[in-house]
């Protein structure tokens, strides 16, 4: 009457919950871990600036385009007889450069837009025109 006996089932309950419990640790500390990790690498250059980019910093792009309104409609840039850059619409601040030999530029409204041309700031266009023009470097 005095001995204690004890239940195989609910020692394999306790077991499994031990093991279940030393799992989400092992995961919120990996989980932790590599939270803390990938904070220290610097974040990834978007993939249109990263094809654009110079060899160098110091290079002055072909061509600089920037947004100055709330939408700029149709950019489209490429090189000539080949790929094309960008043909899509741009966003207020949004800014792209490209450091190829020689470009052919189409905006649809060319007022909306900032053109620098080898570093050199081109004439804004009058609202709602379209302008095309071709950038080689110098």
């Amino acid at each position: 009457m005095g001995r204690h006996r004890t239940d195989p089932m609910g020692l394999a309950k306790l077991v499994s919950a031990l093991v279940a419990a030393a799992f989400v640790v092992l995961l919120l500390v990996v989980g932790g871990w590599v939270l803390l990790h990938s904070a220290e690498t610097p974040a990834p250059v978007s993939a249109e600036r990263e094809s654009a980019a110079p060899a160098t910093t110091a290079q002055i792009p072909t061509v600089r385009i920037e947004c100055v309104a709330e939408t700029c409609p149709l950019v489209t840039v490429r090189v000539p007889g080949g790929d094309v850059l960008q043909y899509r619409d741009m966003s207020r601040g949004e800014e792209v450069a490209y450091y190829e030999p020689e470009l052919s530029v189409v905006l649809t409204d060319a007022s909306t837009v900032r053109v620098t041309e080898n570093g050199v700031p081109r004439r804004t266009g009058e609202p709602g025109t379209r302008e095309a023009f071709t950038v080689r470097t110098p």
